[in-house]
């Protein structure tokens, strides 16, 4: 008979890909795990792993057995979260991971007040690009996502919280500073300063400049920062443009400010999201923090139609 534990084990080493490290997240010796797999392996008539392969990788039948353990490991836990709904309880352990570009912007104006809120809810907060968020998530090491949509992703949720403007950041010095009106195609110009490849607000600024008719290979890529701090220090400094969302510019000194344009001819938006595996059980936590961060946007951010998404994959 299958037990859910040898359930459990078998996920453990499709997500850690290591019968050691699967053990140890278990709590187990690696002699019981690897006993216990063998055993489903033998009952069922069928090889789960392929050992042979380092690190090792499920086998074709191996994969759609570990999809469908997800699945039921998951709405397992659908009967703890029933009688915490019951009993009117709000606990439990949620990972989140968060995008870079949205991190040191978004995570002040509510992590806290939602941790004082529900102090019995164990937050662990990853700072991740999205490719690693989906990724994780899909692998059940983060619980949810905070990034940029639509990812079109046949096995993630997607529920939108808002829509920040993409704002033109440029040196006092440059043209398009005083230019009374400013188009998107401006901005297809080799002074332009991008993030490095991976953040999607980088693959958004091309999709933008492309949607507009520039062409992408005029976008020059001489220096590709990590975080949108460090261009915006590096254009103050050497001069330049780059692109950066609405909320780089809550709480920002008047002074950097006045280097803060928008654009005349198009409003681009992109659309932030909380994004979760399409089995995921802990709905409730997902559902207060998706209010907590609703609650602490600027009321123009929740008006969807104020502008175009602009998409980046």
């Amino acid at each position: 008979m299958i037990t859910l534990t040898q359930l459990e084990y078998i996920v453990a080493v499709d997500t850690f890909r290591h019968f050691g490290k699967a053990a140890e997240h278990c709590f187990i010796t690696q002699p019981t795990l690897s006993m216990q797999i063998k055993k489903l392996e033998e009952d069922l008539e069928v090889i789960i792993f392929d050992r042979s392969k380092q690190p090792l990788i499920p086998t074709d039948v191996g994969k759609r057995i570990i999809e469908q353990s997800r699945v039921i490991l998951k709405e397992t836990e659908r009967v703890n979260d029933i009688v915490k709904d019951h009993k009117n309880l709000i606990s439990g352990e949620l990972k989140i991971g968060i995008i870079p570009t949205l991190a040191p912007y978004l995570l002040p104006l509510f992590i806290g007040n939602y941790k004082r809120k529900y102090p019995n809810i164990l937050i662990t907060v990853e700072e991740l690009t999205t490719e690693n968020i989906v990724d994780h998530l899909n692998r059940d090491l983060l619980d949810v996502g905070i990034l940029v949509t639509p990812l079109k992703e046949e096995r993630i949720n997607e529920r939108p919280i808002f829509y920040e403007e993409m704002m033109l950041y440029s040196h006092k010095d440059h043209s398009l500073h005083n230019k009374e009106k400013i188009n998107v195609k401006d901005i297809a110009t080799p002074e332009i300063w991008l993030l490095s490849d991976g953040h999607c607000f980088r693959h958004q600024v091309i999709n933008l400049c492309s949607y507009k008719g520039a062409s992408n290979e005029e976008l020059p890529f001489h220096f590709e920062a990590g975080s949108l701090e460090t261009l915006m220090n590096i254009i103050d400094k050497e001069g330049g443009i780059t692109l950066i969302p609405e909320l780089a510019t809550v709480g920002m000194p008047e002074a950097r400010n006045e280097h803060v344009r928008h654009f005349t001819d198009v409003t681009p938006l992109r659309e932030v999201s909380l994004v979760y595996s399409r089995h995921f059980a802990k709905n409730k936590l997902v559902d207060l923090l998706w209010k907590e961060i609703n609650a602490a946007m600027p009321k123009e951010l929740l008006d969807r139609e104020r502008g175009t998404i602009v998409e980046w994959k």
